[in-house]
């Protein structure tokens, strides 16, 4: 989305320039667009994420329907620590595509992270919502379940978080935080 500024000629023709090669070596647009996504989460967990913000812009400029661009900036913007920024990059991934649990498992964390710098409970809410929603998608997933216990800590009622750490201890009994069990067991 190129930080959604006014370009300047130069860098219209050199996303006409763009289009056009990727006309020639790709079937379609979708398919490019694809290749640019997995260059940027190829480069997203190497840290290079300059390089990943550039293919997943360059895969937006191909396809902006695509819902795993969307999701990249996300993850991007949470990797800055702008939890609040990220937070309509998951949506609009989600709206697009309901059905990644990981999308819904990261948009939890931008929300959760929202919840630690605001102590807006508003964010809270939406951090379990959105896994539940996970859980509902990836059943099995385990972190999904400790993420959801720990959230469950904040409330003064610890029944929930008590019973989300049963089920992550049946799945995977690592995928607690040590803290978050400390809270429970006291």
């Amino acid at each position: 989305m190129y930080g959604r500024v006014k370009k300047c000629n130069e860098q219209i023709e050199a996303d006409s320039d763009f289009l056009s090669g990727s006309d020639k070596l790709f079937k379609s647009r979708k398919d490019a667009a694809k290749h640019s996504v997995d260059r940027g989460w190829q480069y997203f967990y190497s840290k290079k994420l300059d390089t990943s913000m550039m293919r997943f812009n360059q895969a937006w400029l191909l396809d902006s329907l695509n819902a795993d661009v969307y999701w990249g900036f996300g993850d991007l913007l949470g990797m800055q620590k702008k939890f609040k920024e990220s937070i309509p990059f998951f949506e609009r991934s989600i709206k697009i595509n309901p059905t990644n649990a990981k999308v819904w498992g990261n948009a939890s964390t931008s929300y959760g992270n929202a919840f630690f710098q605001t102590k807006d409970v508003k964010y809270l809410n939406s951090a379990i919502y959105s896994l539940k929603k996970a859980i509902g998608l990836d059943p099995h997933n385990a972190q999904f379940y400790g993420q959801l216990t720990s959230a469950y800590c904040y409330f003064t009622q610890k029944d929930s978080a008590r019973k989300y750490l049963r089920i992550t201890d049946q799945l995977d009994s690592n995928a607690i935080n040590p803290e978050t069990r400390k809270i429970l067991i006291k």
